[in-house]
């Protein structure tokens, strides 16, 4: 009993991944895509939570790991043969190598990685709003490097030619991995004390914390699950650039926000929840569940319920916390006063 107490807050999100997972394989292809979708969000809001969630600083700038994960996994998984139609003006070492799905998915991690690595060296000594401003700011930067240079990628082009091997399985797989990080994480000595710094950063530093390091470390581990995403993302469906940037960034925020954002279940929560309302609000807007509704109205309905939320519960629908066994018998000291 004592050890499922101790593994039940990441075999609880596992569980919730597998349901998700089994359930969708039940469904046509036309509906399945929605739940392969939902579980790669799993993997970007886990991603979300891990610096987020233990650090308390609020990040605007994630996707950009996401799109820079994409990008590798995208373009090295194109044949060599068909890269000079869609994308002539790559780098040689770009145009000449190719790798497979597993193996784009690893590099798309590392390209995550080295990139929050880097850009959290000067970011993490910033806190509160400024930290905010200045990850949307790489955000900015990384979006428009993408869009027009044409060296790494395909611009403004749609990719093509990127072998769809997300499936449901593989979705899956990928949630449950990033679960299996975020959580191994934050039971770490790193994730500890970093949560420490949150809560009290004087205090923290007054024992011998660095605040920053363990920030630094947070964001870089982050930057490469979202790096594993995007490699997920690209390998699910055809994208541009405008698919990994500010509408992502707001939906992915709005699922951690609503699910509990100190909370690795409060995340998985979240993502799968808004994921299913998400697509439900889509197929509303198409007029195929018997409702028209405009074009654009399942932003603001998600909108308006993160405000909710933020108003009505501001730690989440799981109030920030781990889902934990109930004890099912009175304490002790309860037994021998009623005897």
């Amino acid at each position: 009993m004592r050890q499922l107490r101790t593994f039940l807050p990441v075999l609880a999100p596992v569980v919730l991944v597998v349901l998700t997972g089994v359930v969708g394989t039940l469904f046509e292809r036309s509906t399945e895509i929605y739940f392969i979708n939902a579980l790669v969000s799993v993997s970007i809001v886990v991603a979300l939570y891990l610096f987020v969630g233990n650090s308390g600083v609020l990040s605007f700038g994630h996707i950009s790991f996401v799109a820079v994960g994409a990008w590798a996994a995208g373009v090295l998984s194109v044949p060599v043969e068909e890269k000079p139609a869609t994308m002539p003006n790559l780098f040689g070492f770009l145009s000449d190598t190719y790798v497979g799905n597993v193996p784009s998915l690893l590099l798309a991690a590392l390209v995550g990685g080295l990139f929050a690595l880097l850009a959290g060296l000067p970011l993490m000594r910033l806190s509160g709003l400024a930290a905010g401003i200045a990850t949307f700011a790489v955000l900015e930067i990384t979006s428009n490097i993408l869009r027009y240079y044409e060296r790494i990628g395909p611009g403004l082009n749609v990719f093509s030619s990127v072998p769809e091997t997300t499936d449901m399985q593989q979705a899956a797989i990928g949630a449950v991995v990033a679960i299996g990080v975020a959580f191994a994480y934050q039971v770490s000595r790193f994730g500890r004390q970093l949560r420490a710094a949150r809560d009290d950063a004087p205090a923290a530093r007054a024992v011998g914390i660095s605040v920053y390091r363990q920030r630094l470390i947070a964001f870089a581990l982050s930057g490469a699950l979202a790096g594993f995403a995007g490699g997920l993302y690209v390998h699910y469906l055809p994208i541009n650039v405008d698919a990994v940037y500010l509408d992502l960034t707001f939906i992915t925020l709005a699922m951690l926000v609503i699910g509990g954002m100190t909370s690795l279940w409060g995340a998985v929560v979240g993502a799968l929840a808004v994921s299913g309302l998400d697509s439900l609000l889509a197929e509303a807007e198409n007029g195929a569940v018997g409702i028209d509704l405009p074009s654009g109205s399942r932003i603001v309905v998600v909108g308006a319920l993160m405000a909710l939320v933020l108003i009505l519960r501001p730690d989440g629908i799981t109030g920030g916390k781990e889902l934990r066994l109930r004890r099912l018998t009175r304490p002790r000291a309860a037994k021998e006063g009623a005897a």
